[in-house]
């Protein structure tokens, strides 16, 4: 069976160049991201204290970060219009959906831990 662009697109997948869940992968899939929404999970935060929360980070790359995720509706970014400017963050409805698929699997990772720990040790011996 041939498919076309479009259907392939629509199709969802992430094997193709064109397909829109590669945006999505490659958003979830760079360093910071992860660690960035999950240091929003308790609501908004300044830029100050999310490079605290998120140690390593250079202030560059959680400007970028900030900026795509921001692009991709993940972040709201609210500027409060005091001396000097409050910048706040925050998690959209789309960055809380995120959050909570991450925590479960990050949950589901830590059981499985051990296990993954162990197949490490056993494949330097060898």
């Amino acid at each position: 069976m041939v498919t076309t662009q479009a259907e392939s697109v629509l199709s969802g997948s992430p094997y193709r160049a064109d397909c829109p869940t590669r945006r999505i992968l490659d958003r979830i899939g760079d360093r910071w991201t992860v660690l960035i929404v999950g240091a929003l999970w308790d609501g908004s935060a300044r830029f100050s204290e999310l490079r605290r929360r998120v140690e390593g980070v250079s202030q560059k790359m959680l400007t970028q970060t900030l900026r795509g995720l921001e692009r991709d509706g993940l972040v709201r970014r609210t500027v409060y219009p005091e001396v000097p400017v409050r910048v706040e963050y925050a998690l959209t409805e789309a960055g809380r959906t995120l959050r909570e698929r991450c925590a479960r699997w990050r949950n589901g990772r830590s059981r499985t831990w051990g296990t993954c720990q162990r197949h490490r040790k056993m494949a330097t011996i060898r």
